[in-house]
């Protein structure tokens, strides 16, 4: 018989190390290790987003080098320090500096990487908002998108459902209506932080499930509604079902913190009985709270037909 080939410890964490070095070379993202205030590994995103290249590296510098201040680096590594220590990551923006002394706005999402050991080696992911930072403080873009999600607010998503409701265009438009099963559950187990980033993940879950054209709101609490243009009935049950069943694979990883939700979603195409706003979401609604009486994690679309409304699953 053969032996069977075994891997030296040496071997195999030179193979881990290649493997850390390509991820770290490869990946379309600002990826850093830190450890003791200094950088032990970034990405090659990671260097170029400070303004590093083939001739300068982050790598053994002082996490100060990127803050604008003495003053700055102290109050993240605070905030830091009092994340990790109550066991969740870090999910900010700060100002940061480049080599050329210019500045950016960055979202930094820190962890450590051993939980209990915070206040050793952590993982930095970091992304340039700058753009999206500076569209946020325009007093258009907040009048018309809901502060915590990033995604449309009731009265935008009233306003562009308006267009809709009682034109003469022929195109069937559909709207859903998402309500998260049992969240406030989820809020008194883990706090009201852990169920922000919850709805923050969720709504932008949502928005993979859907076309460019369509418009993905949340309109109070838990709820969300979905305004899908050029739909009809048919498939906005399909969209409906890939929501509720992404809602129902969704697992929030938050420090140590885990858990996971379901959804019921109601769906109402567009017709003549419903002549307002207010009914067509009325409508969904409905269609929602039935799925809820049924037992929850499903999808529920409203009828109207023969001058009586029925609810069908």
């Amino acid at each position: 018989m053969q032996a069977k080939s075994e891997v030296s410890p040496d071997a195999a964490g030179d193979m881990v190390a290649a493997r850390m070095r390509a991820l770290m070379v490869r990946a379309p993202m600002a990826v850093g290790f830190v450890k003791d205030g200094r950088f032990e590994l970034v990405s090659e995103h990671f260097n170029h987003l400070f303004g590093h290249g083939d001739e300068t590296d982050l790598v053994g510098q002082p996490t100060r080098c990127v803050y604008v201040s003495d003053a700055a680096q102290l109050s993240v590594q605070e905030r830091m320090s009092s994340a990790f220590i109550s066991g969740k990551p870090l999910d900010d923006e700060f100002e940061y500096v480049r080599r050329d002394g210019s500045r950016f706005w960055g979202r930094l999402q820190a962890t450590p990487v051993l939980w209990d050991s915070p206040a050793g080696e952590s993982l930095w992911l970091l992304d340039d908002v700058t753009v999206a930072r500076q569209q946020r403080m325009q007093p258009t873009w907040t009048a018309k998108h809901d502060a915590l999600t990033e995604l449309a607010n009731r009265r935008e998503f009233e306003r562009r459902l308006g267009e809709h409701v009682g034109s003469r265009r022929h195109e069937p438009v559909s709207v859903l209506w998402v309500d998260v099963d049992k969240f406030t559950e989820v809020v008194a187990a883990m706090g009201s932080e852990v169920g922000d980033h919850f709805l923050y993940g969720l709504g932008q879950l949502l928005i993979t499930k859907v076309r460019a054209s369509d418009l993905v709101a949340r309109l109070e609490n838990d709820h969300f509604a979905v305004l899908l243009p050029n739909c009809d009935q048919h498939y906005a049950e399909i969209v409906a079902e890939k929501m509720r069943a992404g809602i129902a694979a969704y697992r929030l990883r938050w420090g140590l913190h885990r858990t996971r939700v379901k959804a019921c979603i109601g769906v109402v195409q567009i017709q003549s009985t419903l002549e307002t706003v207010d009914a067509v979401i009325g409508a969904a609604v409905l269609a929602c709270t039935e799925a809820k009486a049924a037992g929850g994690d499903s999808v529920r679309v409203f009828i109207s037909a023969g001058g009586f409304e029925e609810l069908a699953g």
